[in-house]
């Protein structure tokens, strides 16, 4: 899979898309904008690198930073809420992680990544494990992001009847 027009969701219209972006640093904004067309349903991102801009950029609370970590599913609910907030969007992935090849711990190991999908109705998050160098678990999770709103789209679809 190239670029975001190997997701399924780039073929469903209804919808608004933004991003918040740590470990990725733009990687999934850029799959996203490598498809013709998608200014029609993509919003912008923002990469917060630091504790500091997820917090000025996203609205993330900085105790649940210190009670959990920037790499955790809390603080990337919070992400993906605060893009959804930012950019007026129907749906907003976030992602923060271990990229390598330091900074990891026993607890978060290089290669641990969180993600959160926002919609109106819900927060969906996981927390994965790559097991490759800085730039493959870069690209490891870029993709599992798309594929994380790949998979919410096809959910949505078949709900309503559409698959």
């Amino acid at each position: 899979m190239s670029t975001f027009s190997d997701f399924p969701i780039s073929q469903f219209p209804n919808f608004s898309l933004a991003t918040a972006e740590s470990c990725t640093g733009g990687r999934v904004a850029s799959l996203i904008t490598a498809v013709p067309g998608a200014s029609a349903y993509y919003k912008g991102g923002v990469v917060a690198y630091s504790n500091e801009s997820k917090t000025a950029c996203l609205g993330v609370d900085p105790a649940t930073i210190a009670a959990h970590g920037a790499v955790s599913t809390q603080v990337t609910e919070q992400m993906a809420q605060g893009a959804r907030r930012v950019f007026n969007a129907d749906i907003a992935v976030a992602v923060s992680g271990v990229a390598g090849p330091g900074g990891g711990t026993p607890g978060k190991p290089v290669g641990t990544v969180c993600f959160s999908v926002a919609t109106p109705a819900a927060v969906h998050s996981e927390r994965v494990h790559f097991p490759h160098d800085r730039a493959g678990n870069i690209e490891a999770a870029a993709r599992h992001a798309l594929e994380m709103l790949a998979d919410l789209n096809r959910k949505e679809r078949k709900e309503h009847g559409e698959d």
